[in-house]
């Protein structure tokens, strides 16, 4: 069973706290702070495997989070960092941010990487706070936190032709003749459920991969049937072989077979109908209508597209439908997929707003919790870095454009406290 979407949430490690530790040693009466700096979190790390070939893993596990960094020590000492999770995708996956849909990383070949979510930096431990004048830091920083979010994963076969149809037009017949794939085949609609992988030989070390899609039906656009599903596989590959059965043994127009499956690859996706494609007339051993199939040869001249003559049941005109694709693929580029520049984690948690609540303004994000979680609010020398702190950040100067006054309560985390300016 194939499966090419699941969705999950992973979790950077959060850093390390820094410790307040002080040395103390015999016949050293004022060692001073040795307090060490906590670890670095792990990070959350797609890595594209060759050996995968679905996202089914994914069906089982929805969640994934890297370890969290050591707790500094004393003597100066830093907390071990946590070790990164590895997420091991198929080559071809798509890594989406839940939330905006947007490709954040393509992951095309073995061993490309992506860090999606960095782990949170180690807090400073005492040591760092030690001046000519605060001898006796009693305050550390804690690590930051690991970074949340929800990934999308989406897997797209990387074949360089498609071949497309309705169903039953013998695409698969097709694959089976001219590669050593083995669909199943039968004389029903649906036969293909999942899409089809064969390599092509042309001839000495010189090869492509076809991939037969699964039959498209009439609103597939829209979802109907396993649409969505199977449109999103012909994205990835450069040349589309669409194949129409012309032998009217079903009673069904081409012409009209072959518009059908146009419109839905352009409703889905406009620059699926942009990409090259060779009309192949299927089943032409067996003609029950040769003035529909003129017709159709006709209309699909005046189109300026090219049309092959195939019986993909007897072998008939494959192999120089299989050559006449290859060399086609050597003029055409490899497509890519447009991938968006994904956010640092570090700039979006370094960021705070300013809420109004009646008389009161409170203070949100990740910056102000993080001064708020350093502080020692019982130590003086801690107060004053409190304060200092809040001034370097931008706070005090947001408070007053929200139009603090002073006096007025102000809430950090669990905190409320007065405003002095």
């Amino acid at each position: 069973m194939l499966v090419d979407v699941a969705e999950i949430e992973i979790r950077s490690g959060n850093g390390g706290n820094g410790l307040v530790s002080f040395r103390r040693e015999k016949y050293v009466a004022a060692g001073g702070p040795d307090g060490g700096d906590g670890g670095r979190g792990g990070d959350v790390v797609f890595v594209a495997d060759g050996r995968l070939l679905t996202l089914m893993d994914f069906r089982y596990k929805r969640e994934y989070k890297a370890q969290n960094g050591g707790d500094g020590r004393g003597a100066k000492c830093t907390g071990s960092s946590g070790e990164d999770m590895i997420i091991r995708v198929p080559i071809g996956t798509l890594i989406k941010d839940a939330e905006t849909d947007r490709t954040i990383a393509d992951l095309n070949h073995h061993g490309d990487r992506f860090v999606a979510a960095k782990g949170g930096n180690g807090g400073w431990g005492n040591m760092h706070f030690a001046t000519p004048t605060r001898q006796v830091p009693k305050f550390a920083k804690p690590g930051q936190r690991g970074v949340s979010r929800k990934i999308k994963l989406e897997l797209k076969l990387l074949a360089d032709v498609g071949l497309v149809g309705f169903p039953n037009v013998g695409k698969s017949t097709l694959l089976s003749v001219v590669s050593s794939a083995r669909p199943k085949i039968a004389n029903y609609h649906f036969t293909t459920l999942e899409p089809n992988l064969g390599v092509i030989s042309v001839g000495e070390s010189e090869s492509f991969v076809m991939a037969d899609i699964p039959g498209i039906i009439e609103g597939a656009s829209e979802g109907a049937g396993l649409g969505h599903e199977f449109l999103r596989h012909i994205e990835r590959t450069r040349l589309l072989l669409h194949l129409v059965d012309v032998s009217g043994i079903e009673g069904r127009n081409p012409i009209e077979d072959f518009d059908t499956i146009c419109e839905e690859m352009k409703l889905y996706n406009p620059k699926l109908a942009e990409k090259p494609q060779i009309v192949v007339a299927n089943k032409t051993d067996i003609l029950t209508d040769p003035d529909m199939y003129e017709a159709f040869k006709k209309e699909i001249e005046e189109r300026d597209l090219l049309l092959f003559e195939i019986s993909a049941a007897t072998g008939q005109g494959t192999r120089e439908l299989m050559a006449f694709a290859f060399g086609c693929l050597k003029e055409l580029p490899i497509p890519e997929q447009e991938v968006y520049e994904d956010i640092p984690q570090e700039e979006e948690a370094d960021t705070f707003t300013i809420v109004r609540e009646g008389e009161a303004y409170r203070v949100e994000g990740r910056r102000a919790e993080r001064i708020v979680g350093s502080t020692n609010f019982s130590d003086y020398e801690s107060l004053q870095f409190f304060q200092r702190s809040l001034r370097e950040s931008g706070i005090i100067a947001a408070l007053e454009e929200a139009g603090i006054n002073e006096g007025d309560p102000v809430r950090i985390c669990d905190l409320e406290f007065e405003f002095v300016n």
